[in-house]
């Protein structure tokens, strides 16, 4: 399996998705490496100081978990992840092949990110554009109810100059709003299936008539699994373009099983860094021609 393995045809036609704005980058732990830690990092260290008593230490989701019951505070682990982000440095967004960079400078109007920082924002910001920032309101806490809301003017539409970083599982600056432990998960994904309504029509329609490109993702990931079976899996597949998922190559059975994996939603995988992808993906949009 060699690595960035995709041929002319694939990389033309995700290029012309993007130079159409028919892209929908949607951005996990993995984008911000080696900035930010991911979060089996997190759950390590956590179980370690906290005296985590079961064998899956790696699962932030479940550490996050059991922290949430050993200090008899949902919010604890939540404020915590919250605090530790903000005390670190985020990662250079101005300068290409920085993968939130080289996103910031396509002509696209929504960046969904499962990410708690700042990055996408940022990096918007340095590419000379206007940004705006949502949470999903999965929940009804007060906090996220009293954070003004983009949607809320009738006439707010993201554009390329102008758009919107759509934090699906919560930002820093609102703990309330992180999806983090397992409840959160199973939380999140029950409310969004029982409420068509909870997304924004705009966010709906980049989820579900645009190429989707997963970046920073493993398939064992609580909140990939999530986005998969709860939003992805709702799109008809006879409506469905061209999607894309970059991977870190395994041992060639693993490789085997993440692309039939994979190729049941119409993802292409890319078998490389989210670095390298970054590189290539800001390579081919430059280089393409049109048809």
């Amino acid at each position: 399996m060699s690595w960035g393995s995709w041929d002319d045809v694939t990389w033309n036609l995700l290029a012309r998705r993007v130079r159409q704005g028919n892209c929908t980058p949607f951005l996990g732990a993995g984008a911000v490496v080696p900035a930010l830690p991911l979060g089996a990092a997190v759950a390590r260290r956590w179980a370690q100081d906290y005296g985590y008593p079961l064998d899956d230490a790696d699962d932030l989701a479940r550490v996050a978990q059991y922290l949430s019951i050993h200090h008899d505070d949902a919010m604890w682990p939540k404020e915590q992840i919250a605090d530790e982000l903000k005390a670190l440095e985020l990662p250079d967004v101005e300068t290409p092949p920085e993968v939130h960079a080289v996103l910031a400078r396509l002509p696209l109007s929504i960046y969904i990110t499962t990410n708690y920082d700042h990055s996408m924002f940022e990096a918007l910001r340095a590419a000379g554009k206007d940004p705006q920032r949502e949470v999903c309101r999965w929940n009804s806490s007060e906090a996220i109810e009293s954070v003004p809301s983009p949607f809320a003017a009738a006439t707010y539409a993201p554009t390329p100059a102008n758009p919107l970083v759509y934090h699906l599982h919560g930002h820093v600056d609102l703990p309330e709003s992180i999806v983090l432990t397992e409840d959160d998960y199973l939380d999140f994904l029950v409310t969004v299936t029982r409420n068509p309504e909870l997304l924004p029509h705009q966010v709906k329609r980049a989820l579900s008539g645009n190429s989707l490109v997963f970046i920073g993702y493993q398939l064992a990931d609580w909140d990939f699994r999530v986005i998969h079976r709860g939003l992805v899996n709702s799109t008809a597949p006879s409506l469905r373009r061209l999607s894309a998922t970059v991977q870190l190559p395994d041992p060639a059975a693993a490789c085997d099983y993440l692309a039939r994996y994979y190729d049941g939603f119409k993802a292409k995988v890319y078998w490389g860094t989210a670095a390298d992808f970054a590189k290539d993906l800001d390579a081919h949009v430059h280089a393409y021609a049109g048809a």
